[in-house]
């Protein structure tokens, strides 16, 4: 059987250079958080004041959790890490139950996503022969 994969470089990397990858991108994770107003003051308050501050992905234990309720609390804006011309697609809920909560998208996002999505996608064992409806 042919193991297929989408971006083959990262999806056999060795454990050692799979965590250096991970805590790379916590840390850029963490960096965008923290430009937003709500993140700042929960990450600070978890002693997380930069990027610096995330040693090992043993870390990622000290990050809060992130509820409903928070992003109703922070709706409209509150969580926005970026300027809004940056952003290219919103995704909202109806709020029938409260305040709607809203997610915002750049170009950048939507790539990963397409991307994650695509890997997803080829890890099952599809094939550019196969139709796939979402």
């Amino acid at each position: 059987m042919k193991i297929a994969y989408w971006d083959k470089a990262h999806e056999v990397l060795d454990r050692q250079s799979l965590r250096k990858v991970q805590l790379k991108r916590l840390r850029e994770t963490v960096e965008y958080a923290l430009k937003t107003p709500f993140y700042k003051s929960r990450l600070n308050r978890a002693g997380i004041k930069g990027a610096g501050d995330i040693k090992s992905a043993d870390d990622l234990q000290k990050i809060p959790f992130t509820t409903k309720d928070d992003l109703r609390e922070c709706y409209p804006k509150g969580l926005l890490a970026v300027k809004l011309e940056e952003v290219v697609r919103i995704h909202t809920s109806s709020g029938t139950t409260g305040t709607p909560t809203v997610i915002y998208h750049t170009k950048e996002d939507l790539d990963r996503w397409t991307d994650l999505v695509a890997r997803c996608i080829i890890s099952t064992g599809a094939s550019d022969s196969d139709i796939f409806q979402n």
